[in-house]
């Protein structure tokens, strides 16, 4: 798989990032309130997994990139591509 550089993100994707960037920024207030640490640690674990979905989404689209790309690029097989897409799903964990 071809390095990311010059991947073209979204705008679905980058909203996601910055619904994220509120909850962290809506995390950081309940700090400061000293806000029931269950409800701060609930609050993380959202944010965590939104995270999670955001890298899964921006893997996938790479992939399917790289996969309509595989004519241009020969040095790579479909197979090596999906492995390392599932190599960069199991990183980021």
């Amino acid at each position: 798989m071809k390095e990311a550089e010059g991947m073209e993100y979204n705008d679905q994707v980058k909203n996601r990032l910055k619904r994220i960037e509120g909850q962290i920024k809506g995390i950081l207030r309940m700090m400061d309130e000293n806000k029931n640490c269950k409800d701060v640690i609930t609050q993380l674990s959202a944010s965590r997994s939104a995270i999670d979905r955001t890298i899964g989404v921006i893997v996938s689209s790479n992939l399917i990139e790289c996969i309509q790309n595989i004519d241009n690029d020969k040095s790579s097989t479909q197979e090596e591509i999906v492995k390392e897409a599932v190599e960069l799903l199991v990183k980021s964990r």
